[in-house]
């Protein structure tokens, strides 16, 4: 079960003007389930993406990087659950080009106006003919209030679906974000093995997209692991239609820029967060939180650390103080200066170590019984500075290892 979250409520998922969603059952993988979801954007509308830093990215990645970076306006996206398309070499690009092509054909658009994404199981053949065959009935579903029916469509092993909306004031009109994601397995930034769809109907200078994109992305999708494997598929896209009565924003370090960019990343953090909440066998959500570091980028480091490090996720699973764990793996964080005599860590409100040693006034019952709750956060000073950092996580329990042991079957 997950952490903490429930499948959202449909009506509180405000539609965002210029786009429509469609969703249907093509049979890519299993009967009976929703597996194939197209977004189609109205004229004019803007996108940006952040994708896997994986080398062995799947066929649909290379094509929305090519395409972004050829320029010609997005007008629709096409997302299949079931297969990766990925590890699958020539005949997977023609595959994935294939589908693209067969879905502007129906709308009318030259085929670099279509986005594909794919995830699912690496290395099989993508089943096309079953993808186009279902394009027609995703088409004739798409409605603007259908973010909760993609959310469902475009999940794998996640629980439940993930989705969250916000409006907010900026340049002067209220502009409204949503957005939905999916990931529970396979989940280290750079990004994660998750995809992330993000608008917005705000106004904005259409060469910022990327930029906004990647920041967004920073600030959410890559502020989370579950297991630290960086998957072949992963994506985030932002759209904006531009269809708000908003003043442009012309810069993101701007006052309205701003404004929309906290408007959006606290979206993005919702559907970033949703996914370590459903992460594979999660039975805890926690925060590692490392103040005190020279830069940012070493802070993370030490909190990635600790966030991947099996033998701290494990203890957390069976809720045993076993603290020693965290300060040893922010000891081979890869500081080579870091002066254990500095660092203090505390478990929420108990203060576990001081001074790279154990607090005398420590007592294992306090570290259990924050250990036992479903949310913990664990701070962590390094003593160096005044940088600090954020990454999100959950436990490793038994059923992460069934969950994976039986994927494919």
């Amino acid at each position: 079960m997950p952490v903490n979250l429930q499948a959202p409520d449909p009506t509180q998922l405000h539609p965002v003007a210029g786009v429509r969603i469609g969703v249907a059952e093509a049979g890519v993988r299993k009967a009976h389930r929703k597996d194939l979801t197209v977004f189609l954007l109205d004229e004019g509308a803007s996108v940006g993406g952040v994708f896997t830093r994986n080398r062995f990215c799947a066929a649909p990645v290379q094509i929305c990087r090519e395409r972004l970076a050829g320029g010609a306006p997005i007008r629709a996206l096409v997302v299949n659950t079931g297969n990766a398309n990925a590890g699958t070499g020539e005949d997977g690009l023609a595959r994935a080009r294939q589908t693209c092509d067969a879905l502007a054909g129906l709308l009318k658009l030259d085929a670099a106006q279509v986005l594909p994404f794919s995830t699912g199981v690496i290395m099989e053949p993508l089943p096309v003919d079953r993808i186009v065959a279902g394009l027609p009935a995703a088409i004739a579903d798409a409605q603007p209030a259908h973010w909760a029916r993609a959310a469902e469509g475009i999940m794998t092993t996640d629980t439940v679906p993930k989705a969250a909306s916000a409006k907010a004031m900026v340049g002067g009109a209220e502009i409204t974000v949503t957005g939905i994601s999916k990931g529970a397995g396979m989940i280290r930034p750079n990004m994660a093995t998750m995809l992330g769809f993000l608008a917005t109907d705000a106004r904005i200078d259409p060469s910022l997209m990327n930029q906004l994109a990647l920041e967004l992305a920073d600030g959410s999708f890559n502020r989370v692991t579950i297991d630290g494997d960086t998957s072949t598929n992963d994506s985030f896209v932002v759209i904006a239609t531009q269809q708000a009565a908003n003043a442009p924003v012309t810069s993101l370090a701007s006052p309205d820029g701003q404004a929309l960019k906290a408007a959006m990343l606290g979206v993005a953090r919702q559907l970033a967060q949703a996914i370590v909440r459903d992460g594979e066998g999660a039975t805890k959500f926690i925060t590692i939180q490392v103040d005190g570091g020279k830069t940012a980028a070493e802070c993370r480091q030490v909190a990635y650390a600790i966030a991947h490090s099996p033998l701290v996720k494990t203890a957390f699973f069976a809720s045993d103080p076993n603290l020693g764990r965290i300060l040893a793996a922010v000891g081979y964080a890869g500081i080579d200066d870091l002066d254990q005599t500095r660092i203090d860590l505390h478990l929420d409100d108990v203060h576990v170590a001081v001074q790279g040693g154990r607090n005398p006034a420590y007592r294992e019952e306090d570290g259990q019984r924050v250990m036992k709750q479903s949310e913990i956060t664990v701070r962590v000073n390094l003593g160096r500075g005044s940088a600090s950092d954020t990454v999100w996580t959950c436990d490793l329990s038994h059923d992460y290892v069934s969950i994976n042991a039986d994927y494919r079957s």
